[in-house]
């Protein structure tokens, strides 16, 4: 009953959003983005034991707090379209400084093809577009990409 719901949300959003107006490719952009933030909330936890098991069977284990968020890309290209995209990351510091954490802000640069530059910055709001407001003494752990 709750993801029924839920999945009524995200629709209403989508056509909200669409303006009524939204080709079916954008609608199913959008939930993408709202899926993966959602999965990223519900099953951080559980993906930040996974890693952190994975870690220690290796003999890298992290010896910080941990936890994973949300990763919200800017792509900034001066030759090509910017793009914005939605991901993971798991986080590593001191435990007060990661209860702070709410996403890592990843910051894409492109120059005429010739470099790239990608920026992980953990921050304390899930909008950094707002304020680029970086929690000190956070580092990203590991990233995880999402199959869609």
């Amino acid at each position: 009953m709750r993801r029924t719901r839920l999945a009524a949300v995200v629709l209403a959003a989508a056509l909200v959003v669409g303006g009524g107006v939204a080709h079916a490719q954008d609608i199913l952009q959008i939930i993408k983005v709202f899926g993966v933030g959602y999965a990223v909330r519900t099953f951080g936890p559980q993906i930040n034991d996974f890693i952190n098991s994975l870690l220690l069977s290796r003999d890298v284990a992290t010896q910080q707090t941990t936890k994973v968020v949300p990763i919200l890309s800017i792509s900034i290209g001066l030759d090509a379209p910017g793009r914005a995209t939605i991901g993971a990351a798991q986080v590593a510091g001191p435990r007060a400084a990661v209860q702070r954490v709410q996403a890592v802000a990843a910051l894409d640069a492109n120059y005429q093809g010739v470099f790239q530059i990608r920026a992980l910055i953990p921050v304390d709001s899930l909008e950094p577009w707002r304020s680029l407001r970086r929690v000190v003494g956070v580092g990203v752990s590991a990233i995880i990409d999402l199959r869609i």
